[in-house]
């Protein structure tokens, strides 16, 4: 009779968690644009042979939406690399893809930027067009989302190019030329049934994320304040200035303080302001994203909209809230 030795401890090197991770289940899901482009069967066997040349064992397919979206399951090989290979088959196809591992796919916690993100817009440029310097104040915000310029610099720049302007000009911006993402209402209402916290996080200002917190159902906004006197805008904001390290500091501690770990959570975000939080969160998407984000982040989204990010959760079509 054989008995197991207890008392021995177990030799667990790096090539013990070489193989345990490439054996390991992952998932790639393809999503299609809707309304834009069809996922077809032979796309996704295309897809299916190329991720399988690498070394990876496929374990099946799964439509999450017919045409929309769907899953191919894999072992042996790593999701990276299983994504480079889908992507090189993809082409010019406007196809997303999004590989991970299917362990603690479906997150409890949603962190996002708002500008561009939530929302089609930047609003600092939307404000700007009413003082007329919007051309000026566009370029400023498109150099700090490419990360050229720090933050707190461009956005004080920006700001004072505002002073003077009246403080219902920030109504007139919100009524007439915010407009939603598509798929935002779905993403956090879906994520939300689900028993996920919802965050909305921004560089922008407490004015526009507030109703944006209340009309699409996040538990929590933060973001910037401009310093109003007089019924005008003075052209500063008020201390301390919301930048990258502190949207960084919101996901830790709030994560922290609502008992949900990293690898739980799903963050989006498009510009250079964004990356610290993406890179802490476990899946961090870069989403229409400008290119130094897009090289930083685990993920990105190109072409769909952000029920993207439910699909890459595993949803199926008729769980999504619509």
């Amino acid at each position: 009779m054989s008995i197991a030795r207890a008392d021995l401890p177990l030799a667990v090197g790096p090539h013990t968690i070489l193989i345990l991770a490439l054996m390991s289940k992952s998932v790639l899901t393809l999503i299609a644009p809707a309304g834009k482009e069809k996922l077809s069967l032979s796309l996704v066997e295309q897809v299916s042979s190329v991720i399988a040349a690498t070394g990876a064992t496929m374990l099946g397919e799964e439509w999450l939406s017919m045409e929309g979206a769907c899953d191919l399951m894999f072992a042996r090989t790593p999701p990276e690399a299983a994504e480079a290979a889908a992507r090189a088959a993809l082409g010019a196809a406007s196809i997303d893809c999004i590989a991970q591992a299917t362990a603690g796919r479906q997150k409890r916690m949603l962190i996002t930027d708002m500008d561009s993100t939530v929302i089609t817009v930047e609003c600092i440029d939307e404000i700007a067009d009413f003082a007329g310097v919007k051309d000026k104040v566009a370029g400023i915000t498109e150099r700090a989302m490419r990360g050229e310029i720090d933050f707190p610099s461009a956005l004080a720049e920006r700001v004072a190019l505002l002073a003077g302007l009246p403080e219902a000009t920030l109504a007139r911006v919100y009524d007439e030329r915010v407009k939603f993402m598509p798929g935002a209402r779905e993403l956090v209402a879906t994520m939300r049934a689900n028993g996920a916290y919802a965050v909305l996080v921004s560089g922008g200002f407490d004015f526009f994320t507030s109703r944006v917190r209340a009309a699409l159902g996040f538990d929590a906004d933060s973001s910037n304040r401009l310093e109003v006197e007089a019924g005008k805008l003075t052209g500063r904001v008020i201390p301390p200035i919301l930048d990258k390290n502190a949207k960084l500091v919101t996901l830790m501690q709030t994560s922290a303080e609502r008992e949900i770990s990293l690898s739980e959570v799903l963050a989006a975000g498009d510009g250079a302001n964004d990356v610290p939080m993406l890179l802490a969160a476990g899946l961090g998407v870069a989403y229409h994203a400008k290119p130094v984000v897009q090289q930083s982040a685990r993920a990105r989204i190109n072409h769909c909209d952000l029920t993207a990010l439910l699909y890459a959760q595993g949803y199926r079509e008729e769980e999504i809230v619509r």
